[in-house]
């Protein structure tokens, strides 16, 4: 079967343990040790692990308590989004030498689109290696990276050969590499569903395949149809350069859980400063604040309220906060409170967004990557 959907060259490029590595190059007595970001006191969570680190089972979103039981050398460093951020216009500013068609995912990966480059080199697997080693001269720093036809292929290809590494899956090879993919690979397949796919006997891209696309949406929904292409090579999302942001947040986890609304007030101030800054350095504002909270039993609930009109001052966003909170009784202590922005005024810029074109190609033909 000849397929004539669009056949891009795209890169993933994805930083090596990010946060810890950029404290490890900016403190030299930190290289070659377990180290984590975040995680400190009682109830802190970690955010990012180092290689070292993991080597012991540590790991992000596991709490600070556990990882020192499992790794009692453990380092500890706080968070420093801004030197965070400091180095990852760095790293974009190299991508922007090769593309403009570059999507960040977040400060530590993103999609390049080099079906068509500014070095007019046809090997986005050269241009891949040439953008790793480049990072690592110029910012010092370890990237991996994936190379294939669509997004997808590509961001699962480059968690193959980490740290400092890259896998490129060739057009003639894309089926032949989703057949044997681990379901648990596939987008939208978290524990749940994929617990839900091996009682219906679905292990690997293969088995998935044999699955109908009635099947498949009489069982998983409006994913199933997301999965019944994705396994047969078919991801047409383009790499998007203007991400809209859809919301912005920030949120607080306390030391000891809070039992009563007064005593959250305070903490509701700091956090709808801490948001109305972030939405002023962004030049934005939106209409719908949602308040999180996370109880001691770690249930989540979330409140919302719609305004008639954008909002980003700090007086507003904390008082809708508090209304949110007062609106119902508690369930149980608190041990989380956050407050985010949705519904953006940056919506009205969608139409202006740079758009891929779309050259189909026979993935029969041969494709220099």
């Amino acid at each position: 079967m000849v397929n004539t959907f669009p056949i891009r060259k795209i890169i993933h490029v994805d930083m090596d343990a990010f946060y810890a590595s950029v404290a490890q190059m900016d403190y030299p007595e930190l290289r070659g040790k377990p180290v984590v970001v975040g995680g400190g006191g009682t109830r802190g969570v970690i955010s990012a692990a180092s290689y070292e680190a993991r080597k012991f089972g540590v790991k992000s979103a596991m709490s600070g308590r556990l990882a020192i039981k499992l790794c009692p050398e453990l380092l500890f460093v706080k968070t420093d989004f801004e030197r965070y951020t400091e180095i990852s216009k760095q790293v974009r500013k190299i991508f922007y030498d090769y593309t403009d068609l570059v999507e960040p995912l977040s400060l530590d990966e993103a999609y390049l689109d080099v079906t068509e480059n500014k070095k007019g080199n046809p090997s986005a697997s050269l241009l891949a290696e040439e953008i790793r080693t480049r990072i690592f001269n110029e910012v010092g720093l370890s990237a991996s990276a994936g190379i294939s036809i669509n997004k997808f292929i590509a961001k699962v290809a480059s968690d193959y050969n980490k740290p400092n590494g890259q896998k490129t899956v060739n057009p003639e090879e894309v089926i032949a590499f989703l057949e044997d993919l681990d379901i648990r690979k596939f987008y939208g397949v978290g524990k749940v569903t994929a617990e839900k796919m091996y009682q219906k006997g679905i292990f690997t891209g293969n088995d998935l395949k044999t699955k109908s696309l009635e099947y498949l949406d009489k069982h998983f929904g409006k994913s199933g149809k997301s999965y019944y292409y994705i396994v047969r090579g078919i991801h047409t999302s383009e790499v998007k350069p203007n991400r809209i942001r859809k919301s912005l947040a920030a949120e607080r986890t306390f030391s000891e859980n809070l039992s009563s609304e007064i005593f959250m007030l305070e903490k509701l101030e700091h956090i709808a400063e801490e948001v109305s800054k972030r939405l002023n350095k962004s030049k934005v504002s939106g209409k719908t604040i949602t308040l999180k909270i996370k109880y001691s039993d770690f249930t989540l609930q979330t409140r919302s309220k719609t305004l008639p009109y954008f909002v980003s001052e700090k007086s507003i966003v904390l008082e809708t906060a508090k209304d949110l909170l007062y609106q119902e009784k508690l369930n149980n202590s608190v041990r989380l409170l956050g407050i985010s922005l949705s519904n953006l005024n940056t919506d009205a810029s969608k139409t202006n967004k740079p758009k891929v074109i779309e050259k189909p190609i026979s993935v029969q033909l041969k494709f220099e990557f």
